[in-house]
């Protein structure tokens, strides 16, 4: 009982410390009043948001945060018409929380004078009210479109295919030579190699240059296929888009740049199968990674590893680069190697992870609470808050407010490294 007691107790005091951590984070670094201003009508804007979609769609909140990073609402008026608007039209509670789920700028359009138009022009063209709503829940992307009976009907196609598994009727009712046939004749060979609809359906409204295209569609498809990518997953459309867009001598050149750097040809289209987007780095930012690590004393093996492990890191900029990796070996004293093991790291926040988390760390060195030994980068870097937490704050009881107001003090910024 005692331990169900005191869990319970910390639990409390977890969820406490957590909400005073990132309730106040908006408040770091604050800027002149006119720009803080601007900030805290973005926070209300958010709040806002995130209640409204609790409250009229019953959605979680962790989904209403998600969404409010993508669409902010001033006031009820507006959405409240466009959900007014949608069930007029006869779609479900669960349709509508799909389509603010999928397309959540629907309920920024005005319902009166963008969204009843075009709900009322499908309906004129003979789309039954079960295969209207059908279709926008599948795709709802298509209600901010302006030619919408044109990617209504492409996506009406793809559904009707499926229904009668048949691939021949896709592209009978298109013009033949136009984009729009095209896209569905290249859709129609995706969705023979499996593809689903999750992935069918974006591609088919979008204006991506990979599915609008015809003999180098041909040609960027069989270079996916014969690399092995899985048609069911969305790595096969990055891989696709990435050799759509890059001529065979483009490709040669960057294979060439990443030989120079002590890559072997195997190194580089293995790292392309784990993240096809490696090969749209420029030539000068490959050259400009490599520099900087070096310069922060990784061998040029380690910075290998590194972009093998965790390709993303070529891509950071040189200032957070260093920033973060000074921090590390001379703030932390963590060796070159132990952070050439875990290059995810270089892609976090420093104020508002690595900083907090490594001064507990430190301050539990100090008190002899873990050793005199320090933890594994990835034991305090990687691993999310609450196991962070768990692990390093609330099993020392007595400690946990003194280690919490470690945790949540505002980062001084002199202290970091300067460039």
């Amino acid at each position: 009982m005692y331990s169900l007691i005191l869990h319970g107790r910390r639990f409390g005091e977890l969820q406490k410390w957590r909400q005073l951590r990132f309730s106040a984070s908006p408040y770091l670094n604050e800027l002149p009043f006119t720009n803080s201003f601007s900030s805290t009508t973005s926070i209300k804007g958010k709040n806002f948001t995130v209640s409204y979609l609790v409250d009229s769609l019953g959605l979680s909140s962790k989904l209403a945060e998600s969404i409010s990073r993508k669409v902010s609402l001033q006031g009820d008026r507006n959405p409240d018409s466009v959900l007014n608007l949608l069930k007029s039209h006869a779609f479900t509670d669960s349709q509508i929380s799909t389509i603010i789920n999928e397309y959540p700028q629907v309920l920024t359009l005005d319902a009166e004078k963008t969204l009843a138009p075009k709900l009322k022009l499908l309906l004129s063209r003979g789309a039954s009210t079960s295969e209207l709503t059908e279709i926008i829940s599948k795709v709802p992307e298509i209600l901010g479109k302006k030619s919408i009976s044109i990617y209504y009907d492409s996506v009406k196609c793809i559904l009707e295919a499926d229904k009668t598994s048949t691939n021949e009727k896709l592209s009978d009712s298109f013009p033949q030579g136009t984009s729009l046939e095209n896209k569905v004749r290249n859709v129609s060979v995706l969705r023979g190699l499996g593809m689903p609809q999750k992935l069918l359906l974006p591609l088919l409204i979008s204006k991506s240059q990979p599915i609008c295209g015809k003999d180098n569609f041909d040609a960027s498809l069989k270079k996916v296929i014969e690399m092995g990518f899985d048609p069911t997953t969305s790595k096969f459309v990055l891989a696709l888009r990435m050799l759509y867009q890059m001529s065979d001598k483009t490709i040669e050149e960057k294979v060439e740049v990443y030989k120079s750097l002590g890559f072997t040809v195997e190194d580089i289209w293995e790292i392309f199968r784990s993240t096809p987007t490696f090969l749209k780095v420029s030539k000068n930012k490959m050259l400009s990674s490599m520099e900087t690590f070096l310069g922060l004393g990784f061998s040029r093996d380690e910075f290998a590893t590194m972009v093998k492990r965790y390709p993303p890191c070529i891509e950071y900029s040189t200032e957070s680069v260093i920033k973060k990796t000074e921090f590390l070996l001379k703030k932390m004293n963590w060796t070159v190697k132990a952070v050439a093991l875990h290059p995810q790291v270089a892609g976090y926040s420093l104020e508002k992870r690595i900083v907090p988390r490594c001064n507990v760390i430190k301050a539990l060195l100090s008190k002899g609470l873990i050793g005199s030994e320090l933890p594994p980068v990835s034991s305090v870097l990687s691993c999310t808050d609450l196991k962070f937490l768990n692990k390093y704050v609330m099993k020392h009881d007595e400690l946990v407010p003194e280690l919490m107001a470690i945790y949540t003090r505002e980062v001084d910024q002199k202290s970091l490294p300067q460039h």
